[in-house]
């Protein structure tokens, strides 16, 4: 697997506000997942540590220490292999829109 693919220990996760994928521990409330989140210093709405990447102020989720694993950079985009599509050219315009449906 390349280096932007392998798990990494949490010891070297970034603390700078960058978004990662972490792998949450299993647990008795279940099993092992994988959520996208980052390191917070800690603002009005909560302290330092792990938030969820979907928190929002007022509706904070995070995460301590012990219940993530490891963690992995974000995939990017390989602009050089992908392909755009052609615009579409037909006449049959009024197909789109749900209006064929």
């Amino acid at each position: 697997m390349n280096e932007t693919g392998s798990w990494r220990s949490m010891a070297k996760a970034p603390k700078d506000g960058s978004r990662i994928l972490v792998t949450i521990r299993s647990s008795e409330q279940g099993p092992a997942e994988v959520d996208l989140a980052y390191w917070s210093n800690g603002d009005q709405f909560g302290g330092e540590g792990w938030r969820a990447a979907d928190s929002s102020p007022g509706q904070i989720f995070e995460y301590a220490e012990p219940e993530l694993k490891c963690w992995m950079p974000m995939p990017s985009a390989d602009l050089n292999r992908l392909s755009t599509p052609s615009p579409w050219e037909g006449s049959d315009a009024q197909q789109f829109d749900g209006s064929g449906i």
